[in-house]
């Protein structure tokens, strides 16, 4: 059984979207999608430099955009499941048609615009923590005021809060951890500090008409499977401000007898965390045009 997932922001590299468009139809596709949402996104995917992309704003529709033109370019697909990391759980529900592309992509023009508006209250981040024991972290996370805004599974806590915080976390590791990185995002996605986006946010819902998902559609708050459209529109609308629970999604996929996953662009993320978290099942990230015959392979093997 193939799952198909959808990465979230800082999955993002300058350039990433540059080969894509010299498939057929892309850049008429992302040309058309720029002049609905007000971003240029052929300039923010070819040109711009790493720190533009890190915009929230702009980050979150580039990536939606992204994960849209690589499983259109893999042709017609049906996955036994489909899931997306925070961000990229807008793609998963266009996927699973639930939102048309223009609606997922006028959604997450709402959402990165929100979301970076609220980031700039305060001056927040995230970070990840590699290594030692989740609940550990957790618990010394909570200690130090921070949010443990991620739970990726394979060992992984992404922790999320103010600057200083994240500083006090750097000098002051929980037990076990490795090393703490911290990511390219630009504010502490996935806590309270989100709030203020989530009332935008449930505003733009109102203007879609979604659909039940013809794909099983794995959700980040719970990793429960959700077969209301209406349903996965709310749980897109109170993530923003609640905790990516990854980890429960991967155990959900186990128990829907995965045997391969398939990462659409920019993969890569998502796709290491399967390697050390589901054991046994075959992984592949599709990062540009030259691995979507070593993904057609996996999908006719695994669908």
């Amino acid at each position: 059984m193939l799952v198909l997932v959808a990465p979230g922001q800082g999955a993002q590299t300058p350039g990433f979207l540059t080969p894509w468009l010299d498939l057929p139809g892309v850049e008429d596709r992302l040309r058309a999608w720029s002049d609905a949402i007000g971003l240029d996104l052929v300039h923010y995917g070819t040109h711009a430099d790493a720190d533009e992309i890190r915009d929230t704003a702009i980050a979150q529709p580039l990536l939606v955009a992204a994960g849209l033109v690589s499983t259109a370019a893999l042709g017609a697909v049906t996955p036994g499941a489909v899931a997306g990391h925070s961000v990229g759980e807008i793609t998963a529900a266009a996927v699973a048609g639930v939102l048309t592309d223009d609606e997922a992509l006028a959604l997450v023009r709402t959402r990165g615009l929100a979301m970076a508006e609220a980031a700039a209250i305060t001056e927040t981040g995230m970070s990840a923590l590699l290594g030692g024991d989740p609940d550990v972290s957790v618990a010394h996370l909570e200690k130090l005021g921070l949010t443990p805004a991620n739970i990726n599974g394979a060992g992984q806590v992404v922790a999320a809060g103010t600057l200083e915080q994240l500083a006090a976390l750097a000098e002051d590791k929980p037990e076990g951890v490795r090393k703490v990185v911290a990511l390219k995002v630009a504010g502490a996605f996935h806590t309270h500090h989100m709030s203020p986006a989530v009332d935008a946010l449930a505003e733009a819902a109102k203007k879609l008409s979604p659909a039940d998902p013809k794909i099983t559609y794995v959700s980040n708050k719970d990793g429960r499977t959700v077969a209301g459209g209406a349903e996965i529109v709310d749980r897109l609308v109170g993530q923003v401000a609640n905790p990516v629970r990854w980890d429960l999604c991967m155990e959900t996929f186990q128990e829907l007898g995965v045997t391969a996953l398939l990462e659409v662009c920019p993969g890569g993320t998502l796709t290491g965390l399967a390697k050390r978290a589901l054991p046994g099942v075959r992984t592949l990230a599709l990062k540009t045009p030259d691995d979507l015959d070593a993904a057609r392979e996996l999908i006719a093997e695994h669908s």
